[in-house]
């Protein structure tokens, strides 16, 4: 059986950077079983922090080259613009879950909440 492979969403990086357990222990287990997946969009929101350090940044992208990162294709657009329409989610939100599910990736997010309007979404919350 293969592992799983997961689309990371943006708070996961970032609750890992502030050495959260659950996040770190997830993002180490993905990245030792190369099911590190990110979208452009969760590259773009993670890096594009203006508070950043520049120790902080840097540490940062070093997480983010050990990613595989998914850029938006016509399939995920199409897919995006279909779940805005019908589940009514933000634009970025709609985005990182047509990756996922274009890509048969499974989503990490804490964010549980602004994807259950999104079906066949799998969904794994690394604090539960």
């Amino acid at each position: 059986m293969s592992t799983p492979k997961y689309l990371v969403d943006t708070n996961i990086l970032i609750y890992h950077t502030k050495g959260l357990e659950a996040a770190s222990r997830f993002i180490s287990e993905a990245i030792a079983q190369q099911a590190f997946h990110i979208s452009i969009l969760t590259k773009i929101e993670f890096l594009g922090w203006e508070r950043h350090t520049r120790e902080g940044f840097q540490k940062c992208e070093q997480l983010v080259k050990l990613a595989n990162i998914y850029l938006i294709d016509e399939d995920i657009a199409e897919q995006a613009i279909g779940l805005r329409r019908k589940a009514k989610i933000k634009l970025a939100d709609a985005v990182i879950a047509a990756t996922a599910l274009v890509n048969n990736l499974k989503l990490a997010t804490r964010n549980v909440e602004d994807y259950r309007a999104v079906k066949d979404l799998e969904i794994l919350n690394p604090f539960k």
